[in-house]
């Protein structure tokens, strides 16, 4: 199995910038892409960037332009760099992994809230 731990949010005012890490352990071979969901109060959740194992990249039409997501491999971390923060991406980041297998589902991190505001 998969585990995986998020961190790096906080609050931080518009216009400001953070970086979220999601740190994976256990079965990292199995892993085929990683990505970022968000979660707002009232809505649903959606995909912000995912990267796989390659070089490919997707981004949210909201995000692009300002978020940007990367891959350590010797730290098996995956970072999202947000810049120009807006209110409206105040939520919960939650980090997703995919995996190559066809009977085990995504894993999960628990979360990390991200707030700006003045």
């Amino acid at each position: 199995q998969v585990q995986l731990v998020e961190s790096g949010g906080g609050l931080v005012q518009p216009g400001g910038s953070l970086r979220l890490s999601c740190e994976a352990s256990g079965s990292i071979v199995s892993i085929k892409a990683m990505g970022w969901y968000r979660q707002a109060p009232g809505k649903q959740r959606e995909m912000v960037a995912s990267i796989s194992r390659g070089v490919s990249t997707n981004y949210a039409d909201s995000a692009k332009g300002r978020f940007t997501i990367s891959r350590d491999n010797a730290k098996n971390t995956v970072y999202l760099q947000m810049n120009s923060l807006k209110p409206e991406d105040t939520a919960v980041y939650y980090c997703n992994a995919v995996v190559w297998s066809d009977y085990i589902g995504p894993a999960w991190g628990q979360g990390t809230q991200v707030t700006v505001s003045s």
